[in-house]
């Protein structure tokens, strides 16, 4: 945000853009909390619709049934004995799917299985929605019992179910007592919800409609049987209701199962509606179904979009109208400012000569920019003077950089001299316990050899193995001298690192050494784990090993053990192999353990430099490496050199073969 004239926008228009969209929020939350409270409360009141006609429909039917059972019609039938064509016809004026008389022993079962007979008994009519099995079903008319039957569907979302097909029935169950003396009766009558598509579509018009349908809300009606449509006018498909599908394990679990009203959407079959369900219980107090109404949800989520991008469509209109104006009102204050940003600029870009000149006015910002142009002047002056003075500041530098670079060339080359001094010292040690190894009698045993095996032929079989083994010993005597001319071959200061097995060079420096071990009581154990390849130069590794085995085998002066451990470490976040080297001599005094490490230091005056260590620590920290050394709690000292494990680049770092050398005798 560089720009003042944007700045100065932002500043004007910031109780625009932020705090009218922050009140454009709260309103609307506001607003949609109201709008969804609102249709809760719609679909809670066709709720109350619904169940205030499930409510007179079976007020309606007590009340009918109570009015025939109280007439002299049916006690005149009675008296007769033509009861159950006069039944007949009653139950179809009353639109009933079953009506029939019960009186003596059928009676007294029937109280037993049915609080609304038992309080009918009692003198008072009474009707409820219960629940009829099959079997009740086809004892009252086989055509019940199938209209009833329905084939479940499996519904996303809905609790397991242990059954394939609903067959009981959900029937407004109603009993009216018979006042006769002596002769007690109950009129028992009931209407099947099961696919009474007429009850259904009754409840949806009068919840939905209201006689006028243009204002229909697209709303559904359903009477379940627990968590089963037996009743609905939801559609599966465009033709086909959905009986069989089932509420889902959420709802059923809130209304059958805790008894409550549910209010809220909920997706039914194939969308979201605005849902009521309210729980329903039979005359035993059971919570059996539940009734729903629920109208689409859609139209009034589209309404609710529309009514929000109306409100944004406004408030961009107001904002597009307003920056251009606060543009215009501002350009007189921001064309000033941007002749200073632009003069800035230049003199940035290094033409100190640029200034803002006039600029026609004697405000503030007129006198902002005649104090610029001011500064200007003397920053110019002053440039001209550091520019003087950098010339002769650069003149003696150079002077200067080219003396240290002379000084730098020397230090580098005594370096160089000193690492193949130390080398070459180290090389004179090894060279003088090896000599008995590589002298004449090597040729003479070899060629000894080959004249017994020319002069034998097959005769030399049964001495083969001791004729091998011979070889076996030249050709080592052989792996120790190429050992040592490698060791002694000189190399270039600087040389390139290359990728090193550190467990090779390790074994390689075993060999080179093995005369200055053999030939004492020293012990070598070695504990090798598998460790990352490091970079660095192997002979520079070799030479560090070196010295510091040497070190310590005339530290333990003839006997002791000699500790070679190789392992992976992390320091610093960074993976690496650390090899420690320790034995069983008298230590570091403590009091010299901090100046191991410091050129020209030795503890056998006389017979060393005092460049090993030294010389040692140069080149592994050259690597990226660390050595350390510490005494050993039990005895001796410990060197432990630790070099990183280099990233993958195969283009700049070469990967050292490990080599393969036969381990030195008196290794464990």
């Amino acid at each position: 945000m560089k720009s003042v004239r944007l700045r100065l926008l932002i500043l004007a228009l910031l109780p625009l853009v932020v705090l009218m969209p922050l009140l454009m929020v709260l309103a609307m939350a506001r607003w949609n909390a109201d709008y969804e409270s609102l249709l809760i409360a719609n679909v809670e009141s066709d709720l109350r619709i619904a169940e205030q006609y499930l409510g007179q429909l079976q007020s309606n039917s007590a009340r009918a049934l109570q009015g025939l059972a109280d007439s002299a019609q049916l006690a005149e039938v009675l008296e007769t004995g033509n009861t159950a064509a006069f039944l007949a016809e009653q139950r179809q004026s009353l639109n009933l799917d079953f009506l029939y008389l019960l009186q003596g022993e059928q009676l007294e079962q029937a109280k037993a299985r049915w609080p609304v007979v038992r309080r009918a008994a009692g003198g008072h009519m009474a009707s409820e929605i219960d629940i009829l099995s099959a079997e009740d079903l086809r004892a009252a008319s086989p055509a019940l019992a199938d209209q009833a039957r329905i084939d479940l569907i499996d519904t996303e979302a809905a609790a397991p179910a242990d059954r394939s097909v609903e067959d009981r029935g959900m029937v407004v169950h109603t009993a009216a007592p018979m006042r006769e003396e002596g002769r007690p009766a109950v009129l028992v009558g009931g209407l099947l919800l099961n696919r009474n598509l007429d009850f259904i579509d009754t409840i949806n018009a009068l919840v939905y409609l209201h006689g006028q349908s243009e204002v229909s809300r697209l709303g559904t009606a359903t009477l379940f049987l627990e968590d089963t449509r037996v009743s609905t006018n939801v559609r599966l498909f465009e033709d086909v209701r959905a009986l069989g599908t089932r509420v889902s394990a959420t709802v059923r679990g809130a209304v059958l199962g805790e008894g409550k009203t549910w209010l809220d959407r909920a997706f039914v079959v194939n969308d979201w509606y605005i849902s009521g369900y309210l729980p329903l219980t039979d005359s035993f107090g059971k919570r059996v179904g539940m009734l729903y109404v629920g109208f689409l949800e859609a139209p009034y989520q589209s309404a609710k979009r529309a009514a929000y991008w109306t409100v944004v469509g406004a408030f961009a209109l107001v904002v597009a109208l307003s920056v251009p104006l606060f543009l215009w009102l501002a350009k007189g204050i921001f064309a000033p400012l941007e002749q200073m940003t632009r003069t800035m600029a230049r003199v940035k870009g290094g033409d100190l000569t640029a200034r803002n000149g006039p600029i026609g006015r004697q405000d503030e910002i007129g006198q902002v920019a005649g104090h610029l142009d001011t500064l200007l002047d003397q920053v110019q002056e002053r440039d001209r003077r550091l520019r003087n003075w950098a010339d002769e500041l650069n003149a003696r530098v150079e002077d200067r950089t080219r003396e240290l670079k002379i000084a730098n060339d020397k230090l580098e080359e005594t370096f160089r001299q000193l690492v193949m001094s130390e080398k070459l010292a180290s090389i004179g040690e090894i060279t003088a316990g090896v000599a008995h190894e590589i002298n004449n009698p090597v040729a003479v045993i070899q060629g000894n050899v080959d004249v017994m095996r020319m002069t034998l032929g097959d005769a030399a079989a049964p001495v083969q193995t001791e004729l091998e083994l011979i070889d076996n010993q030249v050709m080592r005597i052989g792996a120790i001298v190429g050992k040592l001319l490698q060791f002694a071959r000189p190399t270039e200061f600087g040389s390139s690192a290359e990728r090193v097995d550190v467990a090779a060079v390790v074994r390689d420096c075993l060999v080179l050494v093995d005369h200055v071990i053999s030939k004492q009581e020293i012990r070598v154990l070695t504990q090798i784990e598998p460790a990352p390849l490091v970079c660095i130069d192997p002979g520079e590794l070799q030479q560090v090993v070196i010295n510091i085995l040497i070190n310590a085998g005339q530290a333990m002066e003839g006997h002791g053990t000699l500790v070679i451990a190789l392992t992976t470490e992390i320091r610093d976040g960074q993976t690496g192999a650390a090899l420690k080297i320790a034995d069983t001599g008298p230590g570091v005094p403590l009091d010299r353990i901090d100046q191991i490490f410091d050129p020209f230091f030795t503890t056998k005056q006389g017979e060393g430099t005092g460049l090993g260590l030294s010389i040692s620590q140069t080149l592994i920290q050259r690597a990226g490496g660390r050595i350390t050394l510490r005494n050993r709690r039990a005895r001796g000292a410990e060197f432990t050199i630790w070099l990183p494990e280099p990233p993958a680049d195969p283009e700049t770092i070469l990967t050292a073969a490990p080599s393969a050398t036969a381990s030195p005798s008196g290794t464990t």
